[in-house]
């Protein structure tokens, strides 16, 4: 059953509209009401598309989290920003654990996709039997990549340069067109991957050790219970920690997050007093979970409204934040009038200070597709303004710290088990990094 308004309602409402604009026995007169008439078509057809479409909204790296510039461009500006930040002491730059890579509907039977993910180029590919399969990217005999033009045989990938054919499961090489023999050692590197919530994704870790946990499945969306609404897409130039450190930090959420959404992105006005009668309040309790999921961690926020100092209890809602390993997080909620539903957070390190973040909602089918995407949009506002953090501050090893702050400390030392011995470090070098 669609939500309301479903598609057949919405194209009743506009021929019905289109049949009281005709003029009744005067066709000549017709000519007249066509300018109305296709006003209120266009109109049915921008409702139908607000009311049953995904929201799909996706920021450019320079577009989110930089002060503008006199006589700069936004990228010129985001650019000199980067240059002259000091990134600090970092932490080994890629954890260990699960990343998305792609959304699973992106990749067809028989597809192949080129991506850059945790510093390397890899080819995801979609075999035949409906498999899918990370290797990397560049072809072992010349270099070629094997996505910029390679054909999925079976459930091999075929490098596009000699026709050299390597396995998904294990990297084989199983086809050489003019050799007589295969080399035992001709083969390519794979890398574990899953799909699962609709995405795909790839272990990492820097020692080559074979996942250490699973990624948990959500009954509702795998039963279609909820139902896919909408993503949004941004760029953080920061080093990944940042972004899951936030849920520790419950001292911002006060005071960076209090002023209302509609109050916008930029912090320079965000607390201008237009909108300071109206507040977002919160309350926050982070904790680890135990073994055997010593892996995840969970962030309980309770979300209220006050208006001129009164409280709106229409808004009262709790969150739910599970974090699964260094770079999934899932968040559900639930509220007595606007429904039940989760959005999925994805982090993934594109370079060293490059993080890719994609939100992904879900909500139960019976429920007017403009709650979710509205959900989501404020999500975005709220999650536009870390950005604007993220992108300017320094990684601080010794961060000086109040009593008030004690869970930072308590999520940084959980968040070190994704960490190897062996993680190579990453220096920033002068000048910093580019796109």
């Amino acid at each position: 059953m669609e939500p309301w308004p479903s598609r057949s309602v919405a194209l009743l409402l506009c021929a019905a509209g289109a049949l009281l604009l005709l003029p009744a026995g005067d066709p000549g007169s017709w000519g007249r009401a066509l300018p109305p008439l296709l006003l209120l078509l266009a109109g049915g057809a921008a409702l139908l598309r607000l009311c049953a479409r995904p929201l799909a909204l996706r920021r450019a790296p320079e577009r989110v989290g930089y002060l503008p510039e006199p006589g700069c461009s936004r990228h010129q500006a985001a650019r000199r920003a980067r240059r002259s930040r000091r990134a600090g002491e970092l932490p080994p730059v890629y954890p260990n654990g699960w990343y998305r890579l792609l959304d699973s509907h992106g990749l067809p039977r028989g597809g192949v996709r080129s991506l850059a993910a945790l510093g390397e180029q890899v080819a995801v590919f979609r075999a035949l039997d409906g498999q899918v399969y990370v290797v990397d990217a560049y072809c072992p005999h010349l270099g070629a990549n094997l996505a910029a033009g390679g054909r999925v045989m079976g459930n091999c990938i075929e490098c596009p340069f000699h026709g050299w054919q390597f396995r998904g499961e294990d990297g084989k090489c199983t086809t050489i067109p003019y050799a007589e023999k295969v080399p035992d050692f001709a083969k390519i590197k794979t890398w574990p991957s899953c799909e699962i919530n609709g995405i795909i994704l790839v272990w990492y870790h820097c020692d080559g050790v074979d996942p250490e946990w699973a990624v948990p499945e959500q009954e509702e969306i795998t039963s279609k219970e909820w139902v896919y609404r909408g993503h949004t897409e941004h760029f953080v130039n920061a080093h990944i920690q940042e972004i899951p450190e936030n849920a520790a930090d419950f001292a911002h959420l006060t005071f960076l997050h209090e002023p209302v959404f509609m109050s916008g992105v930029d912090l320079r006005y965000t607390h201008s007093k237009l909108w300071e009668s109206v507040k977002h309040c919160w309350k926050a309790e982070w904790q680890p979970e135990p073994e055997p999921n010593k892996h995840c961690s969970q962030l309980v926020v309770k979300h209220s409204l006050t208006v001129f100092g009164k409280h709106f209890s229409l808004m009262d809602f709790t969150v739910r934040a599970r974090q699964v390993g260094p770079g999934l997080v899932y968040l559900t909620f639930e509220h007595a009038f606007l429904g039940r539903g989760i959005i999925l957070q994805s982090v993934t390190p594109v370079e060293p200070l490059l993080q890719q973040v994609i939100h992904r909602i879900y909500y139960q089918r019976n429920m007017p597709a403009v709650i979710p995407k509205f959900i989501l949009k404020v999500e975005c506002v709220q999650f536009e303004r870390d950005i604007m953090i993220w992108n300017n501050k320094q990684y601080l090893s010794k961060p000086l710290l109040v009593k008030e702050d004690s869970a930072i400390q308590r999520h940084r030392r959980w968040f070190a088990q994704f960490y190897s011995e062996n993680s190579t470090r990453f220096t920033f070098q002068k000048g910093g990094l580019d796109w």
